[in-house]
């Protein structure tokens, strides 16, 4: 699983070295090395081991290929992704449009999302979470599912 905060940094050529925590345990279970690097939005990166990525792919296959939100999801994801390698040091490309439009250059933040991870413009993180705290209906939410 991936979990966390690891704090790295984004190079002027646009790679990402993945926080050697989460490489670990991505080199054991993506021995291929292959991601999909993607957004939904443009204001944060999402990683995706390429195996993982093709999960989703295949459960918005079954949909009908006119599903709007289908459509919606696939124009984002496609416009900013790209299937990229890992290179021998560890490193990422972070797609150019995806790079520009979240903001990556500097100090990130590397989250893990169990299955994913999301790469954030560190300052961009802190004031996403300011701005959006959690409240006392996000707690009922998580206890009405058991958490």
């Amino acid at each position: 699983m991936l979990r966390g905060n690891f704090p790295a940094r984004v190079d002027d050529k646009g790679r990402l070295k993945l926080p050697t925590e989460f490489r670990t345990h991505l080199d054991q279970s993506n021995p291929a090395h292959q991601f999909y690097i993607t957004s939904f939005d443009g204001v944060n990166a999402r990683v995706y081991p390429l195996r993982e990525w093709e999960r989703i792919e295949e459960k918005l296959a079954a949909l009908p290929s006119m599903n709007p939100i289908k459509q919606k999801l696939l124009s984002r994801t496609n416009y900013f992704g790209q299937v990229v390698e890992m290179d021998a040091q560890g490193r990422l490309l972070i797609p150019a449009v995806l790079r520009s439009a979240a903001q990556m250059k500097g100090d990130v933040a590397v989250l893990g999302y169990l299955q994913y991870l999301e790469v954030w413009n560190e300052e961009r993180l802190t004031s996403e979470m300011k701005a959006n705290p959690f409240t006392d209906e996000d707690k009922q939410t998580l206890s009405d599912l058991g958490i």
